[in-house]
C-alpha cells in the first residue's frame, strides 16, 4: 500500500506492528510505465492531492483490478436514483471461515478523504506481492463499497440526489443507496465493519486528526463491549502512532486537561450505520477525518489539506487490518454468541437508549414480547424492507407473526413496536409466550 503521510513535525513511533501491518504500511513497488499490468493510480494521486478522482478514473481502476486476478472480484450491488452503480468490492477470503471486513466509504458525497483512501487500499491489496499481505487475505475476506453515494459525490452533496441522508435510513431503508448495504450485511454477514466519514472541527475542543466511535445503541449489547475495546485498545494507539490526533466522535474536551465538556454528537439511534450494524451483530466502527484546515499551511494550499485527510484515513484502515488480524479469533467468536442469543431468544430488549446514559423506562420493555402479529396491508407495506434485513416470519390467520426468536430478534422492536422512534410499521406485540 502507499505509505501513510504524517502531518509535518510530527515524529512516527514504532508499533511493534505485525508482519502484516508493516507490509501494508510499505510503499507498493509500481511497474515501470507502458509495463504490462501496471498498477493503476487514482486522480487524486496524480494530482497530488489537488482534485478528487472522477468517477470515470474510479470505474477505470476498478477494472483493473478486476481484470488484474481472482484476488478481487467487483460487482455492481445496486443503482442510485440518477442511475450510477453502487459496486462492492471483494477481496481475498479463499479460506473457509475467513473473517469478513467491510470498509463502507463516504456515504455522504460531501465528504469524499474515505473514498479516496478506499480506492488506493482496493488497488494496493489487488497488487500486493507480498507474503505477508497474501496470508492476510488467505484468511481475511475484505470487502469495500468505495463510494457509498455516487450521486451525492458527483453533486457535492451530504445526501443522494433524492436529497435523502444515507446514514438516517439503514432503518427505513427508502433509500437505493441503503437498500443495497443492507443486502450486503444481510448476505455477506461481516464481523467488523468500518463507516468512514469526515467532521467539521470546533477548536479548541473538538479538533483531531481523526474522531473515532464505536455502537453506543444497547440493543448492540452483544458485540458493543468488543467494539469499544476495539477502538480503545488498538486503533487510537494505533492511529496515534501513525502521528495523528484522535479523539473520540462527538465529545469536546478542555484543550489543558483533557476532561469532557459536553458531547455534541455520537448519540444511540438506530437509523445510523454505526449503530445498526452493532444490532445486526458486527462489531462496528465509526472513523472521521478532519476535512477542515488545521493551519495557515492548509488554508493556503488546500491540496495539502486534502492530503492529510486521506492519508488519515488510510492509517485508521491499515489499523483496523492489523487489529482485526491480531484479534480475529475474539471478533469472529463474540459476533457469532450474538446471533446466536438472537436465535436462542435471549437477553433483554432494548427500544432505545445509549451505552453513556442510564436508559429510560420506556426504553427497555418490562415484558419483552415472544414476536409480532401484522396484519396483511401492514406487512404488504414492509416485506422488502424485512427481507433485506433478514427478519424471517410465517404467516399466521390472514396476516403475519414476526417471532423474536431469530438472529435478528434485536431488530425486530425497533422496527414493529410502536414505541421505537423510527419503527416502520405497528406491530401487535404477542407477550403470551
Amino acid at each position: 500500500m502507499t505509505r501513510t503521510r504524517t502531518r509535518p513535525g510530527r515524529r512516527v513511533r514504532n508499533l511493534g506492528l505485525t508482519a502484516v501491518a508493516a507490509a501494508l504500511l510499505t510503499s507498493l513497488v509500481v511497474a515501470p510505465s507502458g509495463a504490462a499490468d501496471t498498477p493503476p493510480r487514482t486522480g487524486f494521486e496524480i494530482s497530488e492531492g489537488e482534485r478528487w478522482t472522477s468517477p470515470d478514473e474510479e470505474s477505470a481502476l476498478l477494472a483493473a483490478v478486476d481484470r488484474h486476478g481472482d484476488r478481487v472480484s467487483v460487482d455492481r450491488v445496486g443503482t442510485t436514483p440518477r442511475g450510477r452503480p453502487l459496486r462492492l468490492v471483494t477481496i481475498g477470503g479463499a479460506r473457509p471461515g475467513a473473517l469478513t471486513v467491510l470498509l463502507v466509504c463516504s456515504q455522504h458525497g460531501d465528504e469524499p478523504a474515505a473514498r479516496e483512501a478506499c480506492l488506493t487500499v482496493i488497488r494496493d491489496l489487488a497488487y500486493a506481492s507480498d507474503p505477508a499481505t497474501r496470508a492476510l487475505l488467505d484468511r481475511t475476506r475484505i470487502l469495500v463499497l468505495p463510494t457509498a453515494n455516487p450521486d451525492g459525490f458527483a453533486a457535492g452533496t451530504r445526501g443522494n440526489s433524492d436529497g435523502e441522508d444515507v446514514n438516517r435510513d439503514h432503518l427505513a431503508l427508502r433509500t437505493p443507496e441503503a437498500r443495497a448495504l443492507a443486502a450486503v450485511l444481510r448476505d455477506r454477514a461481516p464481523q467488523v465493519v468500518a463507516d468512514l466519514h469526515e467532521y467539521a472541527a470546533t477548536p479548541p475542543y473538538y479538533e483531531k486528526d481523526l474522531t473515532v466511535l464505536w455502537p453506543r445503541t444497547p440493543a448492540a449489547a452483544g458485540v458493543r463491549g468488543a467494539a469499544e475495546r476495539l477502538v480503545e485498545n488498538r486503533l487510537r494507539p494505533a492511529v496515534r502512532g501513525a502521528g495523528y490526533t484522535v479523539g473520540l466522535y462527538g465529545e469536546w474536551n478542555d484543550p489543558v486537561t483533557g476532561a469532557r465538556i459536553k458531547q455534541t454528537a455520537g448519540d444511540g439511534q438506530e437509523r445510523i450505520l454505526r449503530n445498526l450494524a452493532g444490532v445486526k451483530h458486527a462489531v462496528a466502527v465509526l472513523v472521521e477525518s478532519r476535512a477542515d484546515p488545521v493551519d495557515a499551511a492548509e488554508r493556503a494550499r488546500p491540496a495539502l489539506a486534502q492530503r492529510r485527510r486521506v492519508s488519515s484515513q488510510r492509517a485508521a484502515i491499515e489499523a483496523l487490518f492489523d487489529a482485526a488480524d491480531r484479534e480475529r479469533a475474539g471478533l469472529a467468536a463474540v459476533t457469532a454468541r450474538s446471533r446466536a442469543a438472537g436465535a436462542g431468544n435471549r437477553g433483554p430488549l432494548y427500544l432505545g437508549g445509549a451505552d453513556d446514559r442510564a436508559p429510560r423506562a420506556d426504553d427497555v420493555p418490562a415484558a419483552p414480547p415472544c414476536g409480532y402479529r401484522l396484519t396483511a396491508a401492514a406487512y404488504a407495506r414492509v416485506h422488502d424492507e424485512l427481507a433485506l434485513h433478514g427478519v424471517t416470519s410465517r404467516a399466521d390467520g390472514d396476516g403475519v407473526y414476526v417471532p423474536l426468536r431469530q438472529p435478528a430478534r434485536n431488530l425486530v422492536p425497533l422496527l414493529l413496536d410502536p414505541r421505537a422512534a423510527y419503527h416502520l410499521v405497528n406491530g401487535q406485540a404477542d407477550t403470551a409466550c
